[in-house]
């Protein structure tokens, strides 16, 4: 297989399996599409000109050796489809965890972490102010989850357990991405931009990066939800 080829087949790795489940009968995930994917693709234009943005700022690029060579813009098709394959795979987990467990007593303890997070996400990107993706990944996650502050006896429990499940499979697809097991990484970070930590080969903010991502995936998918049981007249 053509070096060229490593981005997508990494986007269809992280959706290969989960795709496959969501018609397990326990599961059911394709009856949920109707609600995941207008939330999904909604924070995908968000990440995009963000991602527009940030490339036309040489905050990060990608290695041409390991992409087809199709843009949209000025962004490779794989990146496209890297926010519609990783969230996918994620709200899957989110939906699996939801049903096989029962979190909502654990509201408090998730509104708790929510606050910690805030104070740690916006003491650092303030200290970091002037490293573009720190302190803007940062700070829009210390506000996303200010806005979800009445949210703390719903999905926030279930969402915490499910990252923490998805953090192992995202060392390794995010690894990859950032140069595991490759000659050369696949996407490209400016140090300048970032405060060059490193979890792995994994600059410190992606994990931050994509609880945002994953975070306002599954807050529009749940919002949709409950705006259909509102519809149909439910409680």
């Amino acid at each position: 297989m053509p070096e060229k080829y490593t981005y997508l087949l990494i986007d269809l790795a992280c959706l290969v399996f989960p795709f496959a489940f969501s018609f397990h009968p326990r599961l059911n995930f394709h009856k949920q599409w109707k609600y995941f994917f207008p939330a999904c693709i909604a924070v995908a234009l968000f990440f995009l000109v963000w991602d527009y943005f940030f490339v036309a700022g040489n905050v990060w690029s990608f290695n041409t050796r390991y992409i087809t060579g199709f843009h949209l813009l000025n962004l490779p098709i794989e990146e496209c489809l890297f926010f519609i394959c990783v969230p996918y795979a994620c709200v899957f987990t989110y939906h699996a965890v939801a049903l096989s467990f029962n979190l909502s007593r654990y509201g408090n303890a998730a509104n708790y972490l929510s606050w910690g997070l805030v104070a740690f996400l916006v003491v650092s990107g303030t200290l970091n102010i002037s490293k573009l993706y720190t302190s803007v990944t940062f700070l829009l996650l210390a506000v996303f989850l200010i806005l979800l502050r009445k949210r703390r006896g719903s999905f926030l429990p279930s969402f915490y357990l499910s990252f923490a499940i998805i953090l192992l499979p995202f060392f390794i697809s995010n690894g990859l991405l950032t140069g595991t097991g490759l000659a050369q990484p696949v996407v490209i970070y400016n140090g300048k931009f970032n405060m060059g930590l490193r979890m792995f080969t994994i600059p410190f903010e992606d994990t931050f990066y994509g609880m945002l991502l994953i975070l306002m995936n599954v807050a529009g998918f749940e919002y949709l939800k409950e705006r259909a049981v509102v519809a149909a007249g439910g409680v």
